[in-house]
């Protein structure tokens, strides 16, 4: 995976407006995912697309529960 630095990220839009409570996101080569939290920059995780996309509607589905 390349460096951190050299990743495009994207905040989520749910993030706190104040931009210190926010999860970012990155593609790193068209198959994977990296996923930061803004306050701690250096600590990444790396998924792929359909584990991520997994976990963002089974949140949705927990939510709307």
């Amino acid at each position: 995976m390349p460096h951190a630095s050299d990743l495009h990220w994207v905040k989520s839009s749910f993030s706190d407006a104040g931009g210190n409570n926010c999860v970012e996101v990155a593609d790193v080569d068209g198959h994977s995912i990296a996923l930061r939290e803004s306050d701690s920059p250096t600590v990444v995780l790396s998924t792929n697309r359909a584990a991520l996309r997994a976990l963002v509607l089974g949140i949705k589905t927990q939510k709307a529960v």
